[in-house]
């Protein structure tokens, strides 16, 4: 849910329109960032006494109490910690998930900073197990606790998704590209898939065969044997990413001698349709690659 979806969900509970709240933030923060930050803290806590059912408007100002006191001098800053953590708490209770996960976050930034990281910890519980952010957090907190191993194997793993991701939203915007027969985005698009791989450091494998279909399609002929060519010679080395110093501390699965030569078989018998490559029938390279 989008926060102003959520914003419209709250109104008929706390009386207040969208612009309402929006003014009330705005007001609050340049009261504190123009007058002492205890005038300010005590009109935005008044404020809330009228609206407690308003929970958008409670973590907003919460957070803009709860922020104003780490950029400037503010006396017996702990003090106001009760009240604001208090505030984030009512939220956490908020049906909305979009509101639960802020004000987790909240919790989880005020205890980390304070270097109680077992507080911190608590609160990931309330991201859900898809949301990278989780794992990103836990990764920060097993470096704060001296858990090193498990610091780097989370946020490599993080890291392998993260290209998993990439790279199928590229194959995604390349399929619309080529639905709309934009063939210069086309070529774009896979560019940036070989530059993505090379990043991750994927291997050369996967380098290359996005190039394969469009090269294809455009009876690119020597484009198209420089890729079969690399995908058959690169095929020993397709898992190179797990020697890759990225990957360190995860843990992968390796394929069998057996896998690997039914996958060339399957690449050659693929590359041997003349629905698909007949354009390089009388093709030299192609006759002596099919031969291996």
């Amino acid at each position: 849910m989008q926060i102003g979806k959520t914003i419209r969900k709250y109104r008929k509970e706390s009386g207040m329109t969208q612009e309402e709240i929006n003014a009330i933030v705005l007001e609050a923060d340049q009261r504190i960032k123009t007058s002492e930050y205890d005038a300010g803290f005590l009109w935005a806590k008044s404020i809330l006494e009228n609206y407690p059912n308003c929970l958008m408007l409670i973590w907003q100002l919460a957070t803009i109490l709860d922020a104003q006191r780490l950029f400037g001098t503010v006396a017996n800053a702990s003090g106001y910690d009760s009240y604001i953590l208090d505030c984030y708490n009512r939220v956490l209770q908020s049906e909305d998930e979009t509101l639960r996960t802020q004000a987790a976050e909240s919790l989880f930034s005020y205890y980390l900073r304070n270097e109680q990281y077992d507080m911190a910890e608590k609160y990931l519980e309330y991201y859900s197990l898809q949301n990278p952010q989780r794992k990103l957090k836990q990764a920060i907190i097993y470096h704060k606790t001296g858990r090193m191993n498990e610091a780097y194997k989370t946020s490599e793993e993080l890291l392998f998704s993260g290209y998993q991701i990439l790279n199928m939203t590229l194959l995604n915007l390349y399929h619309l590209s080529m639905e709309e027969k934009d063939f210069k985005k086309a070529h774009l698009i896979v560019d940036k898939q070989e530059n993505l791989a090379k990043l991750f450091e994927m291997g050369k494998y996967h380098e290359v065969s996005f190039k394969l279909e469009l090269a294809t399609m455009e009876k690119d002929a020597d484009t198209v044997l420089n890729i079969m060519e690399t995908m058959l010679d690169s095929l020993n080395d397709i898992t190179g990413y797990t020697q890759s110093p990225l990957y360190e501390h995860m843990d992968f699965k390796q394929l069998n001698s057996t896998f690997l030569e039914d996958m060339k078989k399957e690449l050659l018998l693929c590359f041997q349709d003349e629905s698909t490559y007949g354009f390089l029938k009388d093709n030299e390279r192609w006759k002596n690659l099919l031969s291996e």
